[in-house]
């Protein structure tokens, strides 16, 4: 089997590139070792910036995202009892988010690439990339019980963090930065209509919460708890005691209760690869970078290298000049320095640490009072919520 471009994962990255490619008139395969209902139900991001939403709609898929997603103009953040509002497009030009769930943009880009792109092969599992480093890489996979070999022209990994792409750049020629947190978010699914129209983000002296929904009839919340916490080990009375209390105000606000349908707990890291690109491999989303979720980066990181990806080989395709192509790295990770910047200034903003002194406190309280009374603080926090540009 030959392609231009192989894409290993069919998560939101590897589906993107693949639309984004068809409409350059660029062949691609794809190679997703799971099946499609495990893609098409896994829950994971909510949040797209404005730029994410402006790439799927020009792409030709946001028709299902515009009638069912939920447009927000603003955050409300939570702190000593108190309510402050973050006004995304008065601060930003009239930017916004979208709250439209990573299912329902793999099940709309799915169906996209089914009835108009390439091949896209579930229950393929790439076992390896060879020759990255010269003109004519090569996928190993296997499919329906017998390995195949896949040739390309370009191999773009969106396989994410476990995956075997970023496994055949050289480890001589690579960096790691990362951090871990000692803490992490246990996450809810409820059948219940959202408590509140935006998403809430309250710092507490418990630790923080999160208030966001999947629908009008569905909330998703997170709790901070301890590194290592077995979701299992909450009751379900008792995580919503523990909300109530972490989301509590003082002009009685309340939070609605209902059926918890699912819960988990994400661990919490940022990780960044560098280089993005070895030869003719190019990695995109959790292949190359890790972001704590508080600032709602993963997804819309992913959606910037492969629009990256998609534009250099488009002009390389039309002027025979590699030269966006071999600045993909560099490019892309400018932008992905300022959303780990973004998500971990979020990140220890909110949340309070098991060993935190009252120092610390005041200085989390002081910085949430700047973003509250000043224009200019507020206006960093909203430009990076709703997105840096793509390049």
């Amino acid at each position: 089997m030959r392609t231009t471009v192989g894409i290993i994962g069919a998560g939101p990255a590897g589906l993107l590139l693949a639309r984004l490619l068809h409409n350059e008139g660029i062949d691609s395969v794809v190679l997703e070792s799971r099946d499609r209902a495990y893609v098409e139900h896994r829950q994971r991001a909510g949040i797209l910036e404005q730029g994410t939403v402006d790439v799927l709609r020009a792409a030709g898929a946001g028709e299902r995202m515009d009638r069912e997603g939920l447009r927000h103009d603003g955050i409300e953040l939570r702190f000593d009892r108190r309510r402050h509002r973050v006004d995304f497009p008065a601060l930003t030009g009239g930017r916004s988010v979208m709250v439209y769930a990573q299912t329902e943009v793999c099940k709309d880009l799915i169906a996209l690439q089914l009835k108009e792109g390439g091949p896209l092969l579930f229950e393929a599992e790439a076992l390896s990339v060879e020759g990255a480093g010269g003109d004519a890489p090569r996928v190993r996979f296997r499919h329906e019980g017998r390995e195949e070999v896949l040739e390309c022209s370009y191999v773009v990994g969106c396989d994410g963090f476990w995956g075997v792409a970023r496994k055949a750049i050289p480890a001589e020629l690579t960096r790691v930065f990362e951090r871990t947190y000692p803490f992490g978010w246990l996450g809810i699914l409820a059948d219940v209509p959202p408590s509140h129209d935006e998403l809430v983000y309250a710092r507490h002296d418990r630790g923080f919460a999160l208030l966001s929904m999947r629908s009008p009839v569905v909330s998703r919340l997170y709790l901070q708890v301890p590194e290592g916490t077995d979701a299992e080990e909450w009751a379900d009375e008792e995580i919503w005691d523990e909300l109530e209390r972490r989301f509590e105000t003082g002009d009685g606000w309340r939070l609605e209760r209902g059926p918890i349908t699912q819960k988990s707990v994400t661990p919490m890291r940022s990780h960044v690869h560098e280089p993005m690109r070895y030869g003719r491999l190019f990695l995109a989303g959790d292949a190359a970078h890790i972001v704590p979720p508080t600032g709602a980066k993963g997804l819309n990181l992913a959606v910037g290298d492969v629009v990256t990806f998609a534009r250099a080989l488009a002009y390389e395709q039309e002027t025979g000049s590699a030269e966006r192509l071999d600045a993909y790295s560099e490019t892309c990770l400018r932008r992905v320095w300022q959303a780990e910047r973004f998500s971990y200034e979020m990140t220890t903003l909110l949340h309070r640490p098991a060993d935190a002194t009252p120092f610390e406190d005041r200085i989390q309280l002081a910085r949430l009072a700047r973003i509250a009374g000043a224009r200019a603080a507020e206006q960093d926090l909203a430009e990076g919520y709703t997105g840096f540009p793509l390049e």
